[in-house]
Order: C-alpha cells, then structure tokens, then sequence
C-alpha cells in the first residue's frame, strides 16, 4: 500500500567541524536565478533550493521503504555532506544523532541522491560541511 508522502524540508544551523571552515547554515529558500547551479550565487539560499529539487528524489526513496507497510511511518532524517570547491558533493550521509528512521536502505538511497546534487562553486575554494535534516510525513 503507497501512502501520499509529504516531505518537510527543515533548515537547521550546523554545527562547525573542528579543523574544517564553518559548517553552512541552510536557511529560507528565495527564488533562483540562472539556469543552472554554475550561475547561482553561493549562499544559504541556493543551498536549500538545490536540495529542494531533489525532493520528488527523496520522497521515491521515502515511498520504496514504505511499500508493503499496512500503516504510515513519520520521521527525521539527519543528514551530512560536504560541497566541495567544484560544487559537488562528498562524503553524504544518513548521521545517527537525530534521525529516527533507521531503515538502512533508506539510508543507502537518500545518501545517493544527495551524491547527485550540484551546487555553485564556493568563492573560497573550500570544502563546506552541511547539516540538512529532512521530515517526513506520511499524509493521511
């Protein structure tokens, strides 16, 4: 049975890794411009947005763990990744700390789909460590 899945997108600060420059701190998401990642600026705003285009990606990972299950499962997904100085993405990842879906392959395919994500390069060069928490409800 496939549920109607309404996935929220938080926007968390991040904590800073030690030795690593300060993790980015996602926040509202305004509307882009450009026609692409490579033309938008690089900032909080973009971040969200990108991450919200994948979101039918996310909800098909959400609703593959959810097929064959009689009722309706809410959660929090914790997640990392590092954007790194050519805009892609590194080391993605479903962190324990917050998360309360601990389907593994749940995990596995959220933590590709953010693998596929293209971001702006970042002005500095550098590595930038993201917290992103993703909430999903299952709509009843």
């Amino acid at each position: 049975m496939l549920v109607p899945l309404l996935v929220v997108l938080a926007a968390a600060p991040a904590a800073p890794d030690a030795g690593s420059p300060a993790a980015t701190e996602v926040g509202p998401a305004t509307p882009a411009r450009g026609s692409g990642p490579e033309k938008l600026p690089f900032t909080p705003d973009t971040i969200r947005e990108i991450v919200r285009a994948k979101q039918p990606d996310i909800e098909r990972c959400w609703e593959q763990t959810l097929a064959g299950t009689d009722k309706p499962v809410d959660g929090k997904l914790q997640t990392h990744f590092v954007i790194t100085p050519v805009g892609s993405v590194k080391q993605a990842k479903v962190v324990k700390k917050g998360t309360t879906l601990k389907d593994p392959a749940l995990h596995r395919c959220v933590e590709t789909v953010l693998s596929t994500m293209l971001f702006p390069r970042p002005p500095d060069g550098k590595d930038h460590p993201v917290e992103y928490p993703f909430n999903l409800k299952a709509v009843r």
